[in-house]
């Protein structure tokens, strides 16, 4: 996105938006810093507003943050998901869901670890508690059913990563025919075809990727992180829209969006358009 101009937009049904967006957490940057949170906060909502997501995947905001994100999306869009300490201030994990296209059947949230029902809890290695947030919804448009499963791996720990991309693979693979299509959105900290994660993520779950498998790339390929700097063409894509079962992958983009020379976060958003079915 430059200004105003959307990378992908609002669709119409049976088409869905699904979008993956590291926000990047308030770290409380002073003003001129590019990660001043004051600067970035408008941008965000602008993005947000501009692109409509039908259904999107935030990762790192804190509690006032979430704010900026509902003043984006607007009162249509419902939050699933708590913070990684249950301390509303702290970072989340939410999967946004616009109310006019879909309704939540059945939602919840485990922490990575061996003991996935500890708040708080971190495991393999991580520095801190990570979580999957997920929400079984039924597209009003179609009456389809679609799992969607968000998360935000370590970055510090390889194992983790794995251990995380086992555990998210052994839930979707679960859902089986439960839904008519699985989605997973996140920022796993790990590289897209070349990372033992993505590895884990994809082999034998039916999984695929959406950047690869889109009819239509509006963007060009570029590393996901990009550190408020200029994208790296051809860069590592750490941020994932993955998809399987019943659904097809119309477009795909990757949308390091800026205005005037400033970001919304150090993370270039990852789109998706869908059909169920």
């Amino acid at each position: 996105m430059t200004g105003t101009a959307a990378v992908i937009g609002p669709q119409e049904p049976p088409a869905i938006h699904l979008m993956s967006f590291n926000v990047r957490c308030d770290a409380g940057s002073p003003a001129g810093h590019p990660d001043h949170w004051p600067t970035r906060a408008p941008l965000l909502s602008r993005l947000l507003a501009t692109e409509q997501p039908a259904l999107i995947g935030v990762q790192e905001p804190m509690g006032h943050q979430l704010d900026v994100i509902r003043g984006g999306l607007g009162d249509r869009y419902r939050m699933v998901g708590v913070s990684r300490d249950i301390d509303p201030a702290d970072e989340h994990s939410s999967i946004f869901y616009d109310i006019a296209r879909f309704e939540a059947m059945e939602t919840g949230q485990y922490w990575l670890s061996d003991t996935p029902s500890v708040v708080g809890s971190a495991g393999w290695g991580a520095t801190l508690p990570r979580i999957v947030v997920w929400a079984r919804l039924r597209d009003l448009a179609t009456g389809r059913t679609l799992l969607h499963v968000n998360s935000h791996f370590d970055h510090a720990s390889g194992q983790a990563r794995t251990r995380s991309a086992a555990v998210v693979a052994d839930q979707l693979r679960a859902a089986g025919e439960s839904v008519d299509a699985v989605v997973f959105t996140g920022d796993t900290n790990a590289a897209a075809e070349r990372s033992e994660a993505y590895r884990v993520l994809l082999e034998g779950t039916g999984l695929r990727d959406a950047w690869l498998d889109a009819a239509d790339r509006r963007t060009p390929a570029i590393g996901t992180f990009t550190g408020y700097q200029a994208p790296v063409p051809d860069g590592d894509r750490i941020d994932w829209v993955l998809v399987g079962g019943k659904v097809q992958v119309r477009a795909a983009a990757i949308n390091p969006a800026a205005e005037g020379g400033a970001s919304p976060s150090d993370h270039a958003a990852v789109h998706a358009v869908l059909t169920l079915g």
